[in-house]
């Protein structure tokens, strides 16, 4: 700080602003650093695509499931389908034959709706939209109480109407 004629404090905002720039430059070379030599490395980039995410499912295929498997177990019956979604958005329309096991409810519903599945059931989870966790958060929930053959048909509900599969609305 410099003081002015009348005697006042100034402000060097150029000064200020190098140090800071230099302290963050700093910080950042040590972080760089500490990782570098670190026993188990943290990835500078990372894949966040879904398919990733559910590589660490419990399961013995692959956890996504494309919509023309989905359709084939669908005609099958080889699949047990469930809407991850809320029960307000399961009653407005779901995959035909689907049991609504809200994600976010998981505790509360679980009990009602898979007392008769059983753990080596294959399990389609589906919800909404490209960027909907709710599938991959039932599936994980899932994998955790023993199902073993849990995958999610990601954007599920706007891919099969898209598809213009069977679909029905209410309970």
């Amino acid at each position: 700080m410099l003081r002015s004629k009348d005697g006042n404090l100034k402000v060097n905002w150029s000064v200020v602003l190098g140090q800071s720039v230099a302290i963050l430059a700093l910080a950042a070379v040590l972080s760089f650093a500490v990782n570098h030599f670190r026993k188990e490395r943290l990835p500078l980039v990372g894949d966040w695509s879904p398919k990733t995410e559910l590589n660490a499912l419990k399961t013995s295929e692959d956890a996504v499931i494309s919509i023309e498997e989905a359709r084939a177990l669908f005609l099958t019956g080889g699949a047990i389908f469930l809407d991850a979604r809320s029960p307000e958005d399961f009653q407005a329309g779901h995959i035909q034959g689907a049991l609504n096991l809200p994600a976010q409810n998981f505790d509360e519903f679980f009990p009602v709706v898979l007392p008769e599945i059983t753990p080596d059931s294959l399990i389609i989870t589906y919800c909404d939209g490209e960027n909907c966790e709710l599938s991959k958060d039932l599936a994980f929930a899932l994998s955790a109480k023993g199902y073993s053959h849990v995958r999610v048909l990601v954007n599920g509900w706007s891919s099969w109407r898209d598809a213009n599969l069977p679909v029905e609305l209410g309970r």
